[in-house]
């Protein structure tokens, strides 16, 4: 049991769609280093219909690596007659500090090395959907036409509200019990010094919950506490470890790394009300730097100043306990509806990306479809694209045209910065 949660935690930060789909098309693919640097990779079929498309990845904790990917949609991409290309950013974990450089001198490589593409396409799971969503609004990039994200965390820096609430609310709950702990508190570990292995943050979880011990062996007093912290965090039971170590080594990583903020905390929550009487009363708390959280907004928090032409299809699944499907309010909330369509799936066991291949291709074509001149795609249109992508089989397709987005607020408190913000843009 252990072994498998432990492979969740691992897996989950990458988009988990593997596509069977092979290429048609006969390609010439490059790789390299950029400025900065970031490593690259471009592909470019032999019959190459003029357009770019660019893959941006999911948040990962390693290093910048070699031959980044090209998504889970790249042969398809290719022998369409798109170009692809990809890289792997300069920064580790929450590099959206820099990701739209790293956009910019990927294109600037690719027009050096083939021509100027008539149009662009971000794409982007996870992480990489706030890094497309960046590059639209301050990348100041020539040609971009459309965007496919993809379990995105359109949110933005606010993702990491949630992620301080979990870690203390954790605290709150488990911080006294024996071998329960956690180290690093609010601000995770200083650079320099190891990430918590996640065996260690899932054995911690498990002594004061119970998530890997068989519920007829877990104690009344794990029982309780594990309702509580669900009850208090909105977060499903199978994301808890995940949630933790996201937590702990990634909010570590973002405070102390020099490139990002500094070593100060940019987030906080003085002057915030938890819906739990008793965690509201015992959590600690903690005072934002201002500079720091000034930082981390305009790196990166969306305003929606897209130009008019940019079209965007944006999908998530419903009950994602990594990025919740909130995210897709956030961004609904400043994006103008006419350029902007969002389906949710509706799913049985919550994932983080849980698409399968007609979901994700469905996506995809219906943004290709309204960029070519068709109507603006909603919930339906794509489920109807994704049955006619599936054959018919209604079990590979779902869309939920009626599914109403919550607001971020019900999961995540909102800071005072949150307020003023929605507040300029109603």
């Amino acid at each position: 049991m252990l072994r498998r949660v432990l492979k969740l935690v691992l897996l989950l930060p990458a988009f988990m769609v593997c596509t069977t789909l092979t290429a048609q098309a006969q390609v010439t693919t490059i790789s390299g280093k950029t400025k900065g640097p970031a490593y690259y990779t471009i592909s470019v079929p032999d019959v190459w219909n003029g357009d770019l498309v660019i893959w941006n990845h999911g948040y990962d904790f390693a290093e910048p690596a070699p031959n980044p990917d090209l998504g889970p949609l790249a042969d398809l991409q290719l022998s369409e007659g798109y170009a692809v290309a990809a890289s792997s950013y300069q920064q580790s974990q929450w590099a959206v500090f820099k990701t739209r450089k790293d956009i910019r001198r990927l294109i600037k490589k690719f027009k050096k090395e083939f021509d100027e593409p008539n149009n662009i396409i971000l794409t982007g799971a996870s992480l990489g959907g706030i890094a497309s969503a960046d590059a639209l609004e301050r990348g100041n990039l020539k040609n971009v036409t459309g965007a496919y994200t993809i379990c995105g965390a359109m949110a933005g820096s606010r993702v990491w509200d949630g992620a301080h609430d979990a870690r203390l609310t954790y605290d709150a709950i488990c911080g006294d019990i024996p071998a329960a702990a956690i180290s690093g508190g609010a601000t995770g570990l200083p650079r320099g010094i190891p990430g918590i292995p996640p065996e260690q943050v899932a054995a911690a979880a498990n002594e004061c919950m119970g998530l890997l011990t068989p519920p007829e062996f877990q104690t009344p007093e794990q029982q309780a506490r594990l309702v509580k912290f669900l009850s208090a965090t909105g977060l499903p039971a199978n994301f808890i470890i995940t949630d933790m170590v996201f937590a702990t080594n990634g909010l570590s990583n973002l405070i102390f790394d020099h490139g990002k903020l500094r070593g100060k905390t940019g987030v906080g929550n003085i002057g915030v009300q938890y819906s739990d009487p008793d965690i509201n009363a015992t959590i600690e708390r903690v005072k934002a730097n201002r500079r720091a959280a000034k930082r981390l907004k305009r790196n990166y928090t969306p305003d929606g100043d897209l130009e008019d032409e940019i079209k965007i299809v944006s999908i998530h699944t419903d009950k994602d306990g990594l990025v919740i499907v909130e995210n897709q309010k956030e961004y609904q909330d400043v994006v103008e509806s006419q350029q902007l369509s969002v389906g949710v799936l509706v799913e049985d066991v919550p994932t983080h990306c849980g698409f399968n291949v007609a979901e994700t291709v469905a996506g995809w074509e219906s943004l290709r479809a309204w960029l070519d001149g068709g109507a603006q795609p909603n919930a339906a249109v794509l489920q109807g694209t994704c049955l006619a992508v599936a054959k018919g089989d209604p079990t590979q397709c779902r869309f939920d045209p009626a599914f109403v987005i919550p607001d971020m607020d019900g999961r995540i408190p909102a800071r005072d910065n949150t307020k003023k913000q929605k507040n300029r843009n109603r």
